[in-house]
């Protein structure tokens, strides 16, 4: 039999987005965007500092309206928040004053999960992020690596079909970012979800997804899409020694790299001036 074509999990068609400047005058942050994840897909995006990535993952996510063209969620038009994302920022979204259990089973009783249910499904999630008796201390009382874990199973607890991940490891140390990186591939080798990770680190792109999209300094497009070879399960640690890796980091940094001082130089020329 034909396979039955699908439409992509996410998908940006000559996507624009403009802002309002303080002097009135419009900022266009995104030009002509076009890219497509597919379900199931891990794709990361990469660019210079402040080329539009975070606002990419405002329009997937439906916190802000595209200015111009077509921002498709399983097909459809995006008209707003979409239950069927979650979305995990770089500092930690957890409430201080909820303990481990509360965080995590917010979501579900915030959907309309019994109170019972929710309790139990996070109990669930905390022994999966390797919280297990760690359930009544309160953010306050953990280590950011252990408020990342948190984080990612309150997210992933609601099942999302979409997940979005704002460097969300980027504030850890060199040792807990490659054991959360792990942790993360393995969690989402369990689920059907579609991720769009933004990061600036190009080996943890790399490492970790199955396309990388490489945008170019603001106003963002999209320079290059590279399919990671590279063979699942993954080792983040082990998997940057591998020769395809090596290749693969060579090859896509030798886009970004352009970009990257294309950023460096207009940010310099204003400092000046």
């Amino acid at each position: 039999m034909p396979d039955i074509p699908t439409d992509p999990a996410i998908q940006l068609r000559g996507v624009y987005k403009r802002f309002r400047t303080p002097t009135g005058s419009a900022y266009t942050a995104l030009r002509n965007l076009n890219i497509s994840v597919q379900p199931g897909e891990f794709c990361a995006v990469v660019g210079p500092t402040g080329c539009g990535k975070s606002t990419t993952l405002a329009l997937i996510a439906g916190l802000e309206p595209a200015s111009a063209g077509e921002v498709l969620l399983m097909g459809q038009p995006v008209k707003g928040i979409d239950a069927r994302i979650g979305y995990m920022f770089q500092t930690d979204a957890i409430f201080p004053w909820k303990n481990v259990l509360q965080n995590v089973a917010a979501g579900p009783l915030f959907r309309g999960m019994s109170k019972t249910e929710a309790i139990e499904r996070a109990g669930d999630w905390i022994s999966r992020v390797g919280l297990s008796g760690f359930e009544y201390y309160y953010p306050h009382q953990l280590s950011g690596g252990m408020r990342k874990r948190v984080a990612l199973a309150q997210t992933l607890i609601t099942g999302p079909q979409i997940l979005l991940m704002d460097e969300p490891f980027s504030a850890l140390d060199v040792q807990t970012r490659a054991l959360m990186e792990d942790e993360l591939l393995a969690l989402w080798a369990s689920t059907s979800a579609s991720v769009v990770f933004v990061t600036h680190d190009l080996e943890e792109a790399i490492a970790l997804a199955d396309r990388v999209c490489v945008l170019t300094a603001g106003p963002a497009t999209v320079k290059g899409i590279y399919t990671i070879d590279l063979p699942r399960p993954r080792q983040v640690a082990e998997i940057r020694f591998a020769p395809r890796f090596v290749q693969l980091y060579q090859e896509i940094w030798g886009a970004l790299r352009d970009e990257v001082m294309v950023s460096y130089e207009r940010d310099k020329k204003r400092t000046i001036s």
